[in-house]
């Protein structure tokens, strides 16, 4: 459990917030319970996939969401978890 001791596993609607957060968008979705989110940083593309009947997500999922997002699994949980941060943390 000490993964989560900080923070419980996230839910998918806490994900979604925390990557529109940071400045990804959602992307059109065919047929499937996959949903990508999309950001491109000074030419780099990052897409990261969510499958929202996969929540709350494991660690495993966590930290494979937070490596596509560009950012640590810990600045990935600060984001699903505090409602007040907003700026891009890939500045």
């Amino acid at each position: 459990m000490g993964f989560f001791t900080k923070f419980a596993p996230p839910t998918c609607k806490q994900v979604k917030t925390a990557l529109k957060n940071m400045g990804f968008e959602p992307q059109k979705q065919d047929r499937t319970s996959h949903e990508h989110w999309k950001k491109v940083v000074k030419g780099k593309l990052y897409k990261v996939t969510v499958d929202c009947p996969k929540a709350p997500f494991s660690e495993t999922l966590v930290k494979s969401m937070a490596a596509q997002a560009g950012v640590s699994k810990k600045i990935f949980l600060q984001y699903c978890f505090d409602k007040k941060s907003r700026d891009d943390p890939h500045q």
